[in-house]
């Protein structure tokens, strides 16, 4: 039995509400942890104070340069002493997830009974880089914490100035959108770049993040220094049977309001069956015996959305790879970025398509090496330098479609320009 909680009053209130509370938690692990007693006590000072109470400094494992987060406490007492010593140190491993964030329950139970023996028994799946979080090991249990952990197949993550671990989503294992083996694609560039994960050695943080459609489940278009997203460049498909069954179902004002009216092109039309234009960029399917939507491929922008209300009587195409993008990061030294397109298609079917993905993946870290200052991220350094530069170094030619901001493509078509300005002006002159 541990000793006796400290009196929490503040942490107490957050479990008073309807919700679970992460205090709750905390709790229970306390009834065996004096570990776990001394960071609620802790805790309830920093809420108390309005103040954090952790340092860093240098804690980590035999032949790596990362991946232990150091936590030190500053809450001394007039001998500097910790006030509250059983919870002096609290260091969290970042663990790396396997692609696809794929675990059995036996391989879950292990991790528990690991952290159990050599930590607190706290662990958070997954942080912002992707990690699992093994959070509260002191000092003296890291390299034991580690070795346990590595026995069972996981390597520690990214921290510091490194290559970070990355995400994927589930992917082509369970999700009919994947349009890539996102598994694959993470594994094989993960492995690729091991030693900048483990010995930081870049100017700043370079996150690789992959979704396997354009829902982008991982968020990696904002918060990725280079983002695999999958796409196509065919037309969509279409099942008649499902869009009759849908349609009857819904009705006419949801397809007219949820999918025809949220269409951001304006690519999707109503028509009469018999007025549906017959063109290599339409893709066309009845949803009634007179009606049928038209969908004009050339405009699509691969949204989604009207995949995700009609699923199955709409469907993406099988022409499919990835499009990558480079600079997503929230606020640092300017503020937040999504990521620009810098390769608006790129097949993912063979071994040479991944492999021409890690080389990429190589020429952009090389450069965001060689290139960024201190503490700045990919696509600060981009805001800096301009687009252009960037290209130029990773050599990729420049391409219309590498657009920072969607639907704000600055190429614009200027033929009949001339045209329209000589009728707008004999329309003033004629007035």
């Amino acid at each position: 039995m541990a000793k006796k909680l400290h009196d929490t009053p503040m942490l107490d209130a957050l479990e008073t509400g309807p919700w679970p509370s992460f205090v709750t938690g905390l709790k229970r692990l306390a009834n065996d942890k004096d570990y776990m007693v001394d960071l609620l006590g802790q805790l309830e000072t920093s809420y108390r104070t309005r103040k954090g109470y952790w340092k860093g400094g240098t804690v980590g494992v035999v032949g790596y340069g990362g991946g232990v987060i150091p936590r030190f406490t500053e809450l001394k007492d007039e001998q500097g002493q910790p006030i509250f010593k059983d919870a002096a140190e609290f260091h969290t491993l970042r663990v790396q997830p396997p692609p696809g964030m794929h675990y059995t329950t036996e391989l879950l139970r292990k991790m528990c009974d690991i952290w159990e023996e050599h930590g607190s028994g706290l662990i958070a799946f997954h942080g912002q880089s992707g990690d699992i979080m093994f959070q509260g090991a002191k000092t003296a249990n890291v390299q034991a914490a580690f070795d346990a952990i590595n026995e069972i197949g996981f390597d520690l993550g990214g921290a510091g100035p490194a290559v970070r671990t990355s995400m994927s989503c589930v992917g082509a294992a369970r999700c009919e959108q994947s349009c890539y083996d996102e598994a694959r694609a993470h594994r094989q560039v993960l492995n690729t770049f091991t030693d900048d994960i483990h010995r930081p050695a870049l100017p700043y943080k370079f996150k690789f993040k992959f979704s396997g459609c354009p829902n982008d489940c991982m968020n990696s278009i904002q918060r990725s220094d280079m983002a695999i997203i999958g796409t196509w460049r065919d037309n969509m498909r279409t099942d008649e049977a499902l869009a009759r069954q849908w349609l009857a179902g819904h009705g006419m004002d949801e397809l007219v309001n949820n999918v025809v009216a949220r269409c951001p092109t304006k690519a999707i039309q109503i028509k009469d069956v018999s007025a549906v234009r017959s063109a290599e960029h339409i893709t066309s399917v009845p949803v009634s015996d007179d009606k049928a939507l038209e969908i004009d491929n050339k405009d699509c922008v691969r949204c989604m959305h009207c995949i995700n209300v009609m699923t199955g009587a709409l469907a993406r195409g099988t022409d499919t790879g990835a499009t990558i993008l480079v600079g997503g990061k929230r606020t640092l030294k300017i503020g937040d970025l999504m990521g620009t397109v810098v390769v608006p298609f790129m097949p993912l079917k063979t071994d040479e398509d991944y492999e021409a993905l890690v080389e990429l993946g190589q020429k952009i870290i090389d450069f965001f090496a060689e290139n960024a200052l201190e503490h700045e991220r990919t696509g600060e350094m981009i805001e800096r330098i301009g687009l252009v530069n960037f290209l130029e170094g990773i050599e990729l030619e420049i391409d219309p479609n590498m657009v920072a901001t969607p639907r704000t493509n600055p190429y614009v078509r200027t033929d009949g320009w001339d045209d329209e300005v000589a009728r707008i002006q004999a329309k003033r002159a004629a007035a």
